[in-house]
C-alpha cells in the first residue's frame, strides 16, 4: 500500500471509530465514565492503534471524552455544577438564530426547516427518542442556516450535541412520550419565521428555550441521586 493510499485508509477508519462512538456516547450506550481502552477499540474495529488515537483526539476536542493524568482515556461525565451556565448560552443561541432566521425570511427557503420538522413530529408519533433528539437538533440547526451566521450555526449545533446525553436521560421520564406540545411550539416557530417577524420569533424561541431549561432543571432536582451519581463518579478508579 503506498502513502497516499495508506493516509486514505487511516482516514477511513478514524471516521468509523469516531463516527460510532460519538453516537454510542450521545446515544448513552456509552455511559459517562466508561473507559475507552485503545487497544480493546483496535480489536474491536480491526484497525491499528493510530485511527483509534486520532478518533479519540477528536471526540476530546468535542468535550466528549477526556484523557485522565494516567493517560486513560474515558467517557467525559456529565458536569451538573456547569448547567446553569450551558443553560444561559443555549438559550442565547435559540434567540439569536430564530430572530436571524425571521429578519431573512424574504430572501431564505425554509424548505429544510419544514423537512426537519417532518422528521421530529413522526419521531415523537414513533417515540423514537434517539430521533427526537437528532431530528430536534437538525431543526435548530436548520433554523441557525437559515439566519445566515456560520459563526453562531456551528456554536449552535456544538451546544445541541453537548445536551443530547441530558435530553436522553430527561426523555426517559416520559417513557419516550414527548409532549405535544414541543411540536406545536416548532410548529409556531416556523409559522413566525415564515412571516418575518422578528419579535414574535424571538419571544417563542425565548419561551421554548425557557420551558426546556425549566423541565431539565426539575427532572435533575427529582433525580439528584442520580445525578450526583454520575458526576461525582470516579473514573480513575474503574477498571
Amino acid at each position: 500500500m503506498d502513502g497516499e493510499s495508506g493516509k486514505a485508509a487511516r482516514g477511513s477508519g478514524t471516521r468509523i471509530v469516531y463516527n460510532t462512538l460519538r453516537d454510542e456516547i450521545l446515544s448513552m450506550a456509552l455511559a459517562p465514565g466508561s473507559p475507552l481502552d485503545e487497544v480493546g477499540l483496535s480489536e474491536r474495529f480491526g484497525l491499528s492503534r493510530t485511527p483509534v488515537r486520532e478518533a479519540l483526539l477528536r471526540l476530546g476536542a468535542e468535550g466528549l471524552v477526556t484523557t485522565l493524568p494516567n493517560r486513560n482515556t474515558i467517557v467525559s461525565v456529565i458536569d451538573f455544577a456547569t448547567l446553569p451556565t450551558y443553560f444561559e448560552a443555549l438559550s442565547l443561541m435559540y434567540r439569536v438564530t430564530t430572530r436571524g432566521a425571521a429578519s431573512r425570511a424574504g430572501s431564505a427557503s425554509l424548505a429544510a426547516v419544514k423537512a426537519e420538522q417532518a422528521a421530529f413530529r413522526k419521531a415523537v408519533e414513533a417515540r423514537d427518542a434517539q430521533a427526537m433528539i437528532e431530528a430536534n437538533r437538525n431543526f435548530h440547526v436548520a433554523i441557525a442556516e437559515v439566519a445566515g451566521n456560520a459563526y453562531f450555526t456551528t456554536f449552535f449545533a456544538r451546544l445541541l450535541d453537548e445536551g443530547r446525553r441530558i435530553l436522553r436521560l430527561y426523555y426517559a421520564t416520559f417513557e419516550d412520550r414527548l409532549p405535544r406540545k414541543y411540536v406545536e411550539e416548532h410548529e409556531e416557530m416556523i409559522a413566525a419565521i415564515g412571516a418575518g417577524d422578528v419579535d414574535l420569533a424571538d419571544r417563542l424561541a425565548t419561551a421554548h428555550a425557557a420551558q426546556i431549561v425549566r423541565q431539565i432543571q426539575e427532572f435533575v432536582a427529582r433525580d439528584a441521586e442520580r445525578a450526583s451519581a454520575i458526576t461525582l463518579a470516579e473514573p480513575g478508579k474503574r477498571a
